[in-house]
Formats: C-alpha cells, structure tokens, sequence
C-alpha cells in the first residue's frame, strides 16, 4: 500500500536531510570516521540540492522528475545499506548507516509516484486558472 504522496515525501526529504546533516554530530561519526562523518553530511546537503530542483512541492525549480528522484533516493539508500562493508565502518556507524538505508528505502517503497504525478497536474492546471 503506498500512502505517502509527493507533497509528505518532500517534507520527509528535508526533514532526512536536515538528519543527515546534524546526527553525524550528535552521534560523533567523526571521532570513528572522517569518511563516515561527512558521507552522511554529503549526502544530506545532496538531498537538499536535489529536493530544490525536483518536480514537487517546497520545490524551486521544477526540472528534476519525480520518478528520478526516487532513483536518487534507492541510489542513497543501497549506498548507506553497504556502506559499514565498503568503508569499513565500525562502531555507531555500523549500525547509522543500515538503519538510514532502510528508512529510505521504505520512504520510497511507500511513496505513490503516480498520485504525484496526478498532484503535479493539478497544480499545473490550478495555477494556470489562476494567470488566466
């Protein structure tokens, strides 16, 4: 069942991203890793840029389509899952990065790409309406 529209799952970007960037802190992935610290920090100021340019709400510039940006999003998310055994990972990071990875993945599984597209139609047509 995929309940989670374009609109909460732009929320829910920023609100990663935003993550991302703070839990490396307040965890401390820098005193095991400088690479696990700043691939979570990247990734969230990635999202961000990303977030800014997909064809969604809270967006600004609509050129990014939303199915793209759920590729993006499994990209980040098989990424995190492997990252402990690519970089070597120990520590709070062996277990940060698995959970974050999943949480996407899930994000996306439960996102309804095609309710986006029907939600970006209408906004489309609503805003039309409006310079008429």
């Amino acid at each position: 069942m995929r309940f989670i529209n374009s609109t909460i799952h732009g929320l829910l970007d920023y609100a990663a991203a935003l993550a991302l960037i703070i839990a490396p802190n307040v965890l401390g992935l820098g005193a095991e890793s400088a690479l696990a610290y700043w691939l979570s920090v990247a990734a969230g100021i990635g999202l961000i840029v990303y977030s800014l340019i997909t064809d969604y709400a809270f967006s600004m510039a609509k050129v990014l389509a939303f199915k793209l940006h759920l590729g993006f999003d499994i990209a980040a998310a098989i990424v995190f899952l492997f990252a402990p055994l690519l970089f070597g990972f120990n520590g709070i990071a062996n277990i940060y990065y698995p959970v974050m990875g999943i949480g996407v993945l899930m994000v996306v599984l439960f996102t309804d790409s095609n309710k986006a597209e029907a939600e970006v139609g209408a906004q489309a047509e609503a805003a039309a309406a409006l310079a008429e």
